[in-house]
């Protein structure tokens, strides 16, 4: 099969690779055609020992997709050859990601999705819709309390954006301006220029809560919180905590529920997403380009 991977343990060069098909699936386990897969820079810890998922080198990457099911194992329930699924898988039990054709999945967090979705805008959702809700939930925010999310124009932090606005959080976020239209129609109703030096100086401070989607914000958003509210860290660097404050480091996990939530909310309009589709015969240069910060604001999703 074609896939876009790594050859051995510890390698951080991507291409193109010719690689086995998936073994057939054990108990519990289903194998995907892929139709298409979601990139991320998550993706470069996978072969680097940041994230052990079980990568078997050569492999391909990648830790999202959407797809047919053509083979489904002993103990499946719910799940039907010919059904189009939607996952998150980490671990990964065959070894191989969804940079590919065909892929190993566990049943578990597979979520069935409607034929009628887009596979890109679907492929999208997984690791940045999770992360956005798990991260909510973590913070347990109410109608009427106020959010403040730093790279809100990045592909999780534009979700988080839409999902908290419709719970009605008021959202302030840190973006690019030539982003903050968008993110002023998702429903941030204050967008401020990260690239600003004051632009912590800018909010106005009694944040309930903080999300931090990109590296080196988090201790300048602390002070933002008030006294006893929360702040949940995406990118690993949450600080100690003070004055009663919450402060705490998320990593996303798979969960088909959540994931089945995210499918219907996207099917009636309360999610809006805008990912770029890209060959993948093209997937090493949409790998490079995701950790070089060269996607326009775009996720990026490999299509076979």
């Amino acid at each position: 099969m074609k896939a876009i991977g790594v050859t051995g343990p510890g390698r951080t060069d991507v291409n193109l690779l010719d690689i086995p098909e998936p073994p057939p699936p054990g108990r519990g386990q289903v194998v995907v055609e892929i139709e298409a897969a979601g990139v991320g820079p998550w993706d470069r810890l996978l072969n680097t020992g940041g994230w052990d998922v079980g990568l078997r080198p050569p492999a391909a990457l990648g830790v999202e997709g959407v797809g047919r099911v053509c083979a489904v194992g002993p103990g499946v329930q719910g799940i039907s050859l010919g059904d189009r699924v939607l996952a998150h898988d980490a671990p990964l039990p065959g070894g191989s990601g969804f940079w590919t054709e065909q892929v190993l999945v566990t049943a578990a967090h597979a979520a069935l999705v409607p034929d009628a979705l887009d596979p890109v805008v679907l492929a999208a959702l997984p690791v940045n819709g999770l992360t956005a809700v798990q991260a909510l939930v973590v913070l347990g925010l109410t109608a009427g309390q106020r959010l403040l999310i730093t790279n809100g124009g990045g592909s999780t932090g534009a979700l988080a954006i839409q999902l908290a606005a419709v719970a009605g959080v008021e959202v302030t976020a840190t973006a690019s301006p030539s982003a903050a239209d968008r993110l002023r129609e998702y429903g941030a109703s204050e967008v401020i220029d990260y690239r600003d030096p004051a632009w912590s100086d800018r909010a106005q401070g009694g944040f309930d809560a903080a999300l931090i989607a990109v590296p080196g914000t988090a201790t300048r958003a602390l002070p933002l919180v008030r006294d006893g509210g929360q702040l949940c860290s995406l990118t690993s660097d949450a600080p100690a905590s003070e004055r009663g404050i919450a402060s705490t480091d998320l990593y996303v996990r798979p969960d088909a529920a959540q994931l089945t939530q995210l499918t219907t909310d996207l099917a009636q309009g309360r999610l809006r997403l805008a990912p770029e589709p890209v060959p993948l015969t093209d997937g090493p240069d949409a790998y490079d380009r995701v950790l070089t910060g060269r996607t326009a604001g775009h996720k990026l999703v490999l299509v076979p």
